[in-house]
């Protein structure tokens, strides 16, 4: 946090299936990995471009998460499908060792491409929608804190939870 980079818009794939782009995408899966994130976005490692990935399915820290499948979206365009608003903890890789209550749309549509150019057009709800709105936010230059109504619910890790746990989207 503090890099001038996560504040800017980020800028739309205008050409799929290049080796440029398929180096970003294993360049940001080995970094989420790396740090047992459930998603990154280009952003967060100084790409100014429009590719988030994502996917949660044993994770250490997020043992009770749903499944959310390895996914890269690229030029997301999220679509909520109701008003329904759903409050969770939230932590980010770029806002290290803090966690907020955020609250998210429950239920949203999401379109965009993957690494190839096909389409991809999923319905989605609870914690994958979560993670989907979390990543697609940094496309727009908005970190989590940004979305917190109740800053009281908002601190360092070890404060919140000093017993440990703390799952929450990072």
């Amino acid at each position: 946090m503090g890099d001038p980079r996560l504040w800017q818009q980020a800028r739309l794939v205008e050409r799929f299936d290049r080796p440029d782009l398929h180096a970003l995408i294993a360049d940001m899966e080995e970094t989420m990995h790396h740090l047992d994130g459930a998603g990154l976005a280009a952003p967060q490692i100084g790409v100014g471009l429009r590719v988030v990935i994502f996917g949660v399915e044993c994770n250490p820290r997020y043992p009770d998460a749903e499944l959310v499948p390895r996914t890269v979206l690229i030029n997301p365009v999220l679509t909520p499908l109701s008003a329904a608003i759903e409050e969770g903890w939230e932590g980010c890789l770029s806002v290290p060792g803090l966690r907020g209550w955020v609250p998210r749309w429950r239920n949203l549509r999401y379109t965009g491409f993957d690494a190839v150019g096909r389409p991809i057009d999923r319905t989605v709800a609870g914690f994958h929608a979560r993670v989907v709105q979390h990543e697609c936010d940094h496309l727009d230059g908005i970190l989590y804190p940004m979305r917190i109504r109740d800053f009281s619910r908002f601190g360092f890790v070890d404060e919140l939870f000093p017993n440990g746990g703390a799952g929450a989207v990072e």
